[in-house]
């Protein structure tokens, strides 16, 4: 051992066979090791040795890395979305820094079908989801304040599709509304609370389900859900989201008489989804009071909330972050200073969508300011720079690191109008974004913040991702 020590340099006896015992162990307990380094602490260990930086750079790793801070669902279906021989590896190193480091994407109007089809009709603060494969438009609000009641559901499938057939399901219920909100649960929709023309708040709770038949085309049938004597006060404008298969939060809203609501409530379904318990959460702190907002849950992080209409009718920034502690959820503010971010004075906004893209982070689109005036910009948020529940209790300190969550991106290609009150849903790879209507400035008078329309436009936002010989 000293003969090896003084001939070999430090450095390089790291690979020798009378080196530290680590080296010795097999490869398989190497790489359950390595999977619990942050990436960090992976790029240091592979500057130690040609074995080590062979390991740390494996398709098989990195796949596997990827599992763990996107979720296999988006890891399995970005594999089943892209062309590739059975027996070709993707080159997943390349493709997590291409994801980490994403700073644009495109854009691409779908055109319309043939135009003897029917088409959804123009529409603001309805709701758009994919589930089951499928686009699926419940409600909104249309010209001369109407809710509309009707449904329609589109097939994707697996494919970039460029051109989509609009199918209108004729199913009578739920009645008419707008600004509800309806999240996947499973595979299930759950549409809870909005308001009528008349403006009327609601608080009921319904489950549709989509079926795929070769013979009768696409189906999908509602349900009143049985939530017995106990359900959130009737509200319109609220946010909610799937927490777990099981689970949906909504939080805040239009409330009768106008008042914007601070509250937090709890669904659980049982598997069958055949009755449902809400539960009011009472947590302190929690966010303000407000309106326009959106919650949207990411996989081993939390549930963010973001922005909104506040009671002084001012669009917030503040960004809250709802977690499970000690058995027990929590709301915990994540403070940052505007002035910290790069064009960040533009953040504040109500009526934007806020989407989960592969990767892990948040894809915030549109909205509008406090004059009304609509915004057609994209941000992201890297929640994976969320600090612990530890740091985030000394604000001052995390301020910061923070800031870095916020990243403004590019959009290439086409170039859709500033809305707001739009819907926005990924597919299952989290690398396709659906966008569907909204209010956006008048033809006649752009300038004019009170001048709206209603568009019925539905567009992509598409990440590239170069795969060597397969771009996706």
């Amino acid at each position: 051992m000293a003969k090896t020590s003084t001939s070999t340099p430090r450095s390089s006896n790291v690979g020798s066979s009378s080196s530290s015992p680590m080296v010795k162990l097999a490869e398989d307990h190497l790489f359950t090791i390595l999977l619990l380094l942050p990436v960090d602490s992976l790029v240091s260990f592979a500057m130690t040795c040609k074995r080590f930086r062979s390991l740390t750079t494996s398709d098989t790793l990195w796949e596997s890395i990827c599992r763990r801070e996107w979720g296999s669902t988006s890891v399995d279906a970005f594999k089943s979305s892209i062309n590739t021989s059975k027996n070709q590896q993707l080159p997943w190193l390349r493709l997590y820094k291409q994801v980490s480091q994403l700073d644009s994407f495109s854009c691409h109007k779908l055109p319309d079908p043939d135009s003897e089809l029917m088409l959804p009709t123009p529409r603001a603060s309805h709701s758009l989801n994919f589930v089951s494969d499928c686009l699926v438009l419940f409600g909104g609000g249309s010209e001369g304040g109407r809710d509309l009641d009707d449904t329609w559901v589109a097939y994707i499938g697996n494919d970039f599709q460029r051109m989509l057939k609009w199918q209108k399901v004729n199913s009578g219920i739920p009645s008419g509304r707008f600004g509800h909100t309806c999240v996947v649960i499973g595979d299930n929709l759950v549409v809870f609370g909005g308001i009528n023309d008349h403006g009327m708040r609601q608080n009921d709770t319904w489950v549709g389900q989509v079926v795929i038949c070769e013979n009768l085309g696409i189906t999908l049938s509602w349900r009143l859900l049985d939530v017995r004597s106990v359900a959130p006060p009737p509200r319109g404008a609220h946010a909610a989201c799937c927490i777990d298969k099981r689970t949906m939060v909504i939080h805040g809203g239009i409330g009768l008489y106008g008042l914007r609501l601070g509250d937090t409530w709890i669904l659980e379904v049982p598997e069958n989804f055949c009755s449902g318990t809400w539960r009011e959460l009472v947590a302190h702190p929690s966010p303000p009071p407000r309106s326009g907002h959106t919650l949207t849950c990411i996989e081993g992080t939390g549930t963010v909330l973001f922005g909104g209409r506040g009671l002084g009718y001012d669009v917030l920034h503040d960004v809250w972050l709802l977690q499970a502690s000690e058995d027990q959820l929590k709301w915990v503010q994540m403070f940052y200073n505007l002035q910290d971010i790069p064009e960040g004075v533009s953040l504040p906004r109500v009526g934007h969508s806020a989407t989960l893209i592969l990767g892990g982070r948040l894809l915030i689109y549109g909205g509008e300011d406090s004059q009304r005036h609509r915004k057609g910009d994209f941000w992201v948020f890297d929640a994976s720079k969320i600090p612990s529940i530890k740091e985030q209790s000394t604000p001052s300190n995390s301020m910061g690191l923070q800031a870095n969550m916020w990243r403004r991106l590019k959009a290439k290609g086409y170039k859709p109008n500033c809305r707001s009150f739009h819907r926005a849903c990924a597919d299952h790879s989290g690398r396709r974004l659906y966008v569907f209507g909204g209010m956006v400035d008048s033809l006649l008078h752009p300038a004019e913040a009170s001048e709206l329309r209603f568009d019925g436009e539905l567009f992509l936002v598409k990440l590239e991702l170069e795969t060597g010989s397969v771009r996706c």
